[in-house]
């Protein structure tokens, strides 16, 4: 069953979407040479639960960290560990936080130093599949209407999406109805309504789109050994189209 949220219930997930907006903002600027994602994920946990909210991953179905930190060929799921980045790598950080009953969910995908053109140009389409989807976000749309965007936008810059991944409703749980997959036809699923809540993350691969997951459960790998990057953002459906929760607020400048 797809919930629609009250103003009142979609004001409570922007509050818990912008905490996670600032953390990610925050754990973004700490990225760079030398630094382990099991740094980043302690930091996470700590800006967290300072704010007074929950990590919304840490403990759900056995997942032991606050943060998902997956690096290169790790599509999503990647547990932090203590191994340094290098220059070059790239690391997708994605995170989720409750507070005060509802959820928020978002993920970047950062350089780690200096990456090439080709790289740079992964995440600037992954980041753009994401806008071209999130424009798809109208009163009386369809689901498919959002992943059909998103796989237009991918694959006419040569990359591939992920088939076995997909976004997710959100609200006061972390996953609800309806699924969202990043490619298909336009004009099918659910009707979109006016108070619907949705994570949109596209996942798109430099190769091919086949992934498998690792002996720990969890970690996402692409088959073919490319690199992948994840985009994500927590969106309601608004009256006059999308309201981003988790959109980035422009940081103030001391002079």
């Amino acid at each position: 069953m797809i919930v629609c949220k009250s103003p009142a219930e979609i004001e409570k997930m922007r509050a818990a979407s912008q905490l996670v907006a600032q953390v990610l903002d925050e754990l973004a600027a700490m990225v760079e040479p030398g630094v382990s994602t099991a740094d980043l994920d302690r930091a996470a946990e700590q800006k967290v639960r300072a704010a007074g909210a929950e990590p919304a991953f840490k403990g759900y179905r056995g997942y032991p960290a606050t943060l998902c930190a997956s690096a290169n060929e790790q599509v999503i799921h990647g547990i932090p560990n203590r191994t340094p980045l290098k220059a070059g790598d790239i690391i997708s950080l994605d995170m989720g936080v409750k507070l005060a009953g509802y959820f928020g969910d978002s993920a970047v995908t950062v350089p780690v130093g200096a990456v090439s053109e080709d790289v740079s140009r992964l995440l600037r389409v992954t980041q753009e599949a994401l806008e071209k989807g999130i424009a798809q976000v109208r009163v009386g749309g369809r689901i498919s209407d959002i992943g059909h965007a998103i796989q237009q936008h991918v694959e006419a810059h040569g990359f591939s999406v992920v088939r076995e991944f997909v976004g997710h409703g959100i609200g006061a749980s972390l996953h609800e109805e309806p699924q969202i997959a990043n490619y298909g036809e336009p004009g099918r699923g659910p009707r979109l309504a006016e108070g619907m809540t949705l994570a949109i993350e596209p996942m798109v691969n430099m190769g091919k789109p086949a992934v498998k997951v690792l002996a720990d459960g969890w970690t996402a790998v692409t088959r073919d050994g490319s690199l992948s990057a994840h985009f994500e953002h927590t969106v309601a459906v608004g009256k006059n189209g999308p309201d981003v929760l988790t959109a980035r607020q422009p940081v103030a400048r001391q002079m």
